[in-house]
């Protein structure tokens, strides 16, 4: 296994970490997005074990650092990042091989968020994206799209998730405020708002989960396929955690899904 950072940005968190396996299997690229709430003291080290386990498993993984709140990330910073890091594959793609056609999201917990609202970039225009995403959004021509995304345990709901006070507060520690102040950041960043997605999403989620409730996927899932996308909810014995661990069963068929849509 080879691995190779990368700075997309000058801040320190503005960083992804290539993993590349001995022996390429499927053609294509995973990006991992860590979860923890969004908030400073989680980072990329929750992605590392899963990227290297991808790599194992022939495929190149790249594991995604962003700012979060707490160290300039939060609004509107973390959604900017989580956009450029995805683009910076362009960047490096002809120095490893890459091939872009498939580029499928991992993400876990506030990463699954992530993942799902960056697979929307294509109305994030519509719905009202601050300068800095607005010029990453104009560039059609360099942006990499997702064509994938496996959500594990996924906050996919922020209005719900707001309601609910996920831990203490975590989606208006990211936007700023509540919705009530802040609302087009809540669109904005809502997941729900790019319903209908056109690529295939499968929202994965333990049975035993106490800090995101199953009813985040749910929901997300049951807009989606009355809105007509591809979207499976697929539910596992495991609790939030055994989703990132590569030991678990559950992860397992997290990384099973990944390689069905990078086949």
């Amino acid at each position: 296994m080879k691995r190779h950072k990368y700075q997309y940005g000058d801040d320190p968190s503005q960083w992804g970490e290539l993993f590349l396996p001995d022996t390429p299997g499927p053609k294509g690229v995973v990006v991992v997005i860590h979860g923890g709430y969004w908030r400073s003291q989680y980072g990329a080290e929750l992605g590392e074990p899963l990227a290297k386990d991808l790599a194992m498993h022939g495929m190149a993984a790249w594991n995604l650092e962003y700012r979060r709140a707490g160290n300039g990330g939060g609004w509107p910073n973390t959604f900017h990042d989580v956009l450029a890091g995805i683009d910076k594959l362009r960047d490096i793609a002809g120095s490893h091989g890459l091939v872009l056609d498939r580029v499928v999201a991992l993400g876990h917990s506030a990463g699954g968020h992530l993942a799902v609202w960056a697979a929307g970039r294509d109305k994030l225009t519509q719905l009202g994206a601050p300068d800095a995403d607005r010029q990453l959004l104009r560039k059609n021509d360099d942006a990499v799209h997702l064509t994938g995304v496996v959500s594990q345990a996924g906050v996919l709901n922020l209005a719900d998730a707001e309601k609910l006070n996920l831990s203490n507060g975590a989606v208006s520690n990211l936007l700023g405020g509540s919705s009530a102040k802040y609302p087009k950041r809540y669109k904005y960043a809502d997941p729900m708002s790019s319903v209908p997605l056109s690529i295939p999403v499968y929202a994965v989620h333990g049975t035993e989960d106490d800090t995101v409730p199953a009813s985040q996927s749910e929901a997300y899932a049951r807009a989606a396929r009355a809105a007509g996308a591809p979207v499976q909810l697929l539910k596992v014995a495991a609790d939030h955690f055994a989703l990132i661990d590569p030991k678990a069963p559950a992860y397992r068929k997290c990384r099973e899904l990944v390689q069905e849509l990078l086949a």
